[in-house]
């Protein structure tokens, strides 16, 4: 999201009760119910699991885990994130009251679903998933149609892609193909990683530019503009590569070249000393754990000793993970009239998600460190989301 001077200047006509400042935007509402979500949801599998609780579903575990993590965790990030920026590329009104509410009961109507995990309320979790998602595609488009701009397509495409293999998942749940429905998150998965590009194309050069003048007088980063779209296009192509069943060898080189274009994304961060600041190394580290992991997995593929899960493990965990961090700090600074930089505990929390994320496939690369380090790196993954919610609570929900 852009970071001109319309997102520093705090709002003077702010409702003056909780529930209509949440809904003033997106962004309010949609990042505290991810990041609670984010914490709750991979505490829970944790607790579950060490435990053997028994689930209500024949679907296996694990494909319930991923269904909940991407549209779920990454899911809430994305309502917020498009319905905060997407006005502001506009310049139009942003959706308020009723319509984000709405969209907030679809989402935590899935939420219930997949937490009990029942077979017999799917469906319903299923309907309420891909409305949202149909909302927020037509929702592009309109804008889209009405200021007559080509700024909202790529992301229309990819909620497009998103809603084609959420409902190719749920039909493979449906009729038993579980090789169908696990093929379909892993390309919603890739999905969410070719979002995670387009986004960093679009918010890393005005946030840099921000943290080198301050005052907005000057622009001096400037990157090559092939590079804004490269890493999403190249998704797109692995994508293409894991439907049409290609060798391991080629869809291993495919998955090599998307994180090769992730990777490129991190000497952007090369700006000098103000590289060291948080926003500026949150979005490099988003980066470079989409291009490790999309890399990993590649090289998996080519006979490498580790498997292709753990290295989508690094770049879902670390790479979106991190991406919605620190969208999370920088839009909950700058929406809410404040500068950059982050608190000590903000801070603290991004390093425990780069841990947590690196603790999760540690086993798989030989590293065999003592204790449960899926617990660990759950409660980790918690704490990053926790600290995040509680340092920006009183800013989201301050009303008049």
């Amino acid at each position: 999201m852009s970071c001109g001077p319309t997102q520093q200047a705090t709002r003077n006509d702010l409702p003056s009760t909780l529930p209509t400042v949440l809904s003033d935007e997106g962004f309010r509402l949609f990042f505290p119910l991810g990041a609670l979500y984010a914490a709750l949801w991979l505490l829970i599998w944790v607790f579950a699991f060490s435990f053997d609780l028994p689930l209500a579903s024949d679907i296996p575990p694990s494909l319930w885990h991923a269904h909940e993590m991407l549209i779920g965790v990454f899911g809430a990030a994305l309502i917020g994130f498009l319905t905060t920026a997407a006005p502001e590329w506009t310049d139009t009104e942003p959706l308020r009251g009723r319509a984000l509410w709405g969209l907030a009961g679809l989402w935590a109507l899935g939420r219930c679903v997949g937490i009990l995990g029942s077979d017999d309320l799917s469906l319903l979790g299923a309907v309420a998933d891909l409305a949202w998602l149909c909302f927020l595609l037509g929702y592009l488009l309109v804008l889209s149609w009405r200021r007559r701009t080509d700024r909202l397509l790529a992301f229309a495409a990819w909620i497009a892609a998103l809603i084609l293999c959420l409902a190719t998942t749920h039909i493979g749940f449906w009729t038993g193909d579980l090789a169908l429905a696990s093929l379909a998150l892993h390309l919603a998965g890739l999905s969410f990683l070719g979002l995670l590009g387009l986004a960093l194309g679009r918010i890393t050069v005005p946030v840099t530019n921000l943290v080198l003048d301050p005052s907005e007088a000057t622009s001096p980063f400037r990157p090559h503009p092939g590079r804004l779209n490269l890493a999403s296009g190249l998704v797109v192509i692995a994508m293409l590569g894991e439907i049409a069943g290609l060798s391991p060898a080629v869809s291993g080189f495919l998955l090599i070249a998307a994180g090769a274009a992730f990777m490129d994304r991190v000497a952007e961060a090369f700006i000098g000393q103000e590289a060291f600041q948080a926003e500026i190394l949150m979005l490099a580290g988003s980066s470079f754990f989409a291009g490790c992991g999309l890399m990993l997995a590649g090289t998996a593929r080519l006979g490498a000793p580790w498997d292709t899960l753990s290295g989508l493990h690094l770049a879902y965990l670390g790479g979106l993970g991190l991406g919605v961090y620190a969208v999370f700090c920088i839009a909950g600074k700058l929406h809410t009239g404040q500068s950059l930089g982050q608190s000590r505990m903000v801070r603290c929390g991004a390093i425990c998600l780069c841990l947590a994320a690196l603790l999760r496939v540690a086993p798989a690369f030989g590293i065999d460190l003592p204790g449960p380090l899926h617990g660990l790196a759950a409660v980790l993954w918690a704490s990053a989301f926790l600290a995040w919610t509680v340092d920006f609570w009183p800013a989201l929900s301050r009303t008049k």
